[in-house]
């Protein structure tokens, strides 16, 4: 293996040797403990410590890295103290996650380090995002995102890059090619003889490096990232290496042929740098004695502090309170002129309002920037706001997802639009693995606003007519708005944009243009989980949103001898129980409408909690009326037997009747 040191020191050299050196003599003590029963599970970085100490070296410390399972290197040369380490990976409450999340599936803003979900490829669509800030604060920052040979096969790999290409991002995209995705290897994973000849099809700069020799990565990230200061842009590195143990190590290696073991074993990262160090009298024997010795201290007295920290003690309140950030509603009031809106102009208003309320405010979308949107709310942002600020994005929602949360965990505000919400299914993963859980893994928000524009009555089938929000509601960490009304849509999404917590903002499509509303000129918020009564009775309780609610108020009006209270929800997570409960207990008949299918929707939920909590007050069961259990249809016929709206007035004298 040849060493070329160029311009560094013997102290550097030492350095470098020292910062191998640890994160294997963890892996090592870790290997121990686990076959003792002291530690649960380890993924095993041995053999490719050269790749995440020389790019974290380089990097400055408030660079952000997000690195994977075989990173540890990544942990230590940020100098993150090591019984906080093992402090999580034993679950303790002074690791990174009190105890949620296993290993390196964290994230610190104290070390600018960024840890990976399960999923792999979300990562990097966070790297964009941290990127795009650095570059809109036009601070000169490079970001570094690790990922596998295997994880480059997943289409969040291709997003993610394309995107970096198109905005011409800071990020070093690294590839730890080790040979295996746990056993399949890379002749079963691509055909390209090399993945760095990936980078050509999205006009990206791209490098094959020795990923076991320490100077080769050093010198040509330090290159790179000097050249990167003066021209941002994304560049693509794959690092040849090779993992020496299992893909964890219940999984063992027998699936590796021995003479492959034995070829890398030769070509070991600290084995090769210790000889050559030797060889150029940058240390000796005694010298490599002495420093291994301090370290195996330095690891040995932080185990032990671990261990006397007291296990876990599971706490309800923390663990229900800790899934969102904790914020405080400030209240907007807006008085004085009005102006009679359409609930389209109201959210363009309200959007508007906020981008110059938030200077750190980022919109993105398909078509959103010159073209206003396929709907036309962002229509003459791009002239208000510029284009840094209302980006155009490819056609890729999982990766403008996880861009969207990269803003977020580096300073800034973010709505996404979805063309329409059917299209959130190719952004799912992203929206309930990392917006959702973000907080509650690692203290940290996740300030992302997704406007859903949704829902049937306009003929356009089953690709672009969905009302999917029971796919959030079931899932904690998100919290999920859909007003019914101008006024509402207005002050709700300035609130929703207000709250760092990501919110799934539901537009029905078919109001955005035929309902009108007086609606202040001035910026205001209405809070979250507060539903309004807009009519009042005795007979029964209606519960609905979006147009739901408007198909009540048109029942209610050709039914003028129905007593109701009707219960328009706004939103469905929180949910406001008391306005519900109270009208119940009042009028001892419900019936929840609803346009999704009946089965599964957020209905049920409400059912049931009404059942639980008020059933002594109730004179009949609770009634649902929902679309039926089919996908959404094309043809006005078809989608009017669909959908609930015709149904109701018969399902509600039904029920009074009861």
């Amino acid at each position: 293996m040849n060493f070329d040191r160029k311009n560094l020191s013997n102290k550097e050299l030492l350095d470098l040797y020292k910062k191998l050196l640890k994160p294997r003599m963890i892996e090592e003590k870790m290997l121990i403990l686990l076959r003792q029963g002291k530690v649960s599970k380890w993924f095993s970085g041995i053999g490719q410590e050269a790749i995440s100490v020389g790019i974290t070296s380089v990097l400055d410390k408030d660079e952000y890295i997000l690195p994977m399972h075989r990173n540890l290197g990544v942990f230590t040369t940020r100098e993150i103290p090591l019984h906080r380490l093992f402090s999580q990976w034993q679950g303790k409450k002074t690791g990174f996650t009190k105890g949620r999340d296993r290993s390196f599936h964290f994230g610190t803003q104290e070390y600018k380090i960024i840890g990976m979900i399960s999923h792999l490829g979300p990562q990097m669509g966070v790297a964009d995002g941290i990127a795009l800030a650095n570059k809109l604060k036009k601070n000169g920052k490079v970001t570094a995102v690790f990922t596998g040979e295997g994880a480059t096969s997943e289409g969040d790999f291709h997003e993610a890059l394309n995107i970096a290409s198109v905005w011409d991002l800071p990020v070093l995209f690294v590839i730890e090619n080790n040979g295996y995705g746990l056993s399949t290897p890379t002749n079963e994973q691509y055909r390209c003889e090399n993945l760095a000849d990936k980078g050509v099809g999205y006009g990206m700069e791209s490098y094959v490096v020795d990923g076991n020799n320490i100077l080769e990565v050093v010198n040509l990230v330090s290159e790179l990232k000097a050249s990167m200061l003066e021209n941002p842009r994304p560049v693509l590195l794959e690092f040849k290496t090779f993992r020496m143990r299992g893909h964890e190590e219940a999984s063992g290696t027998k699936y590796v042929p021995q003479e492959l073991m034995d070829m890398w074993a030769e070509k070991d990262p600290i084995s090769n740098f210790k000889d050559y160090l030797i060889r150029t009298y940058v240390i000796n024997e005694e010298d490599d004695a002495q420093i291994k010795s301090s370290i195996k201290a330095e690891i040995d007295e932080h185990w032990a502090l671990t261990q006397t920290e007291p296990d876990v003690v599971a706490n309800l309140e923390e663990e229900l309170n800790d899934m969102y950030k904790p914020y405080t509603f400030e209240v907007f009031e807006a008085s004085g002129e009005k102006e009679n809106i359409r609930l389209i102009d109201a959210i363009s208003n309200g959007l508007r309002q906020s981008m110059a309320r938030h200077e750190n405010l980022v919109i993105m979308g398909q078509d959103i920037a010159e073209y206003g949107g396929a709907f036309k709310i962002t229509d003459g942002f791009v002239d208000a706001f510029g284009k840094e600020r209302v980006r155009n994005t490819p056609i890729c929602e999982s990766a403008v997802v996880s861009t969207a949360n990269g803003l977020s965990i580096n300073g800034y505000k973010a709505v996404m639009e979805m063309q329409f919400a059917d299209f959130v299914s190719t952004g799912f993963n992203p929206i309930v693995n990392l917006l959702a859980k973000q907080h509650y893994r690692w203290n940290e928000k996740a300030d992302v606003v997704v406007r859903m524009p949704c829902g049937g009555g306009t003929q356009a089938g089953p690709f672009h007519s969905q009302t999917n929000e029971a796919w959030f509601t079931k899932t904690p960490g998100l919290k999920v708005v859909y007003p019914a009304f101008p006024y509402d849509a207005k002050g709700l999404l300035n609130t929703a944009i207000n709250d760092p917590n990501p919110v799934m903002f539901f537009e029905h499509k078919q109001l955005y243009r035929s309902i009108y509303q007086d609606v202040p000129v001035d910026y205001y918020t209405i809070p979250l989980g507060k539903a309004t009564l807009l009519k009042e009775g005795t007979a029964v309780t209606i519960i609905s949103f979006g147009a739901g609610v408007h198909w009540a108020l048109e029942t209610l009006s050709n039914n003028s001898n129905i007593s109701a209270d009707l219960i328009d929800l706004r939103s469905l997570q929180p949910l406001d129980w008391e306005t519900i409960y109270t009208s119940v207990k009042k009028t001892n008949r419900v019936i929840i409408l609803q346009e999704d299918t009946l089965f599964g929707g957020i209905s049920s939920d409400i059912s049931a909690m009404i059942m639980e909590n008020c059933f002594e007050y109730l004179d009949a069961p609770v009634k649902r009326v929902a679309s039926i259990e089919s996908a959404i249809p094309f043809v006005k016929a078809l989608e009017d037997q669909y959908l609930p709206k015709a149904r109701f007035e018969a399902e509600l004298k039904a029920l009074l009747e009861y």
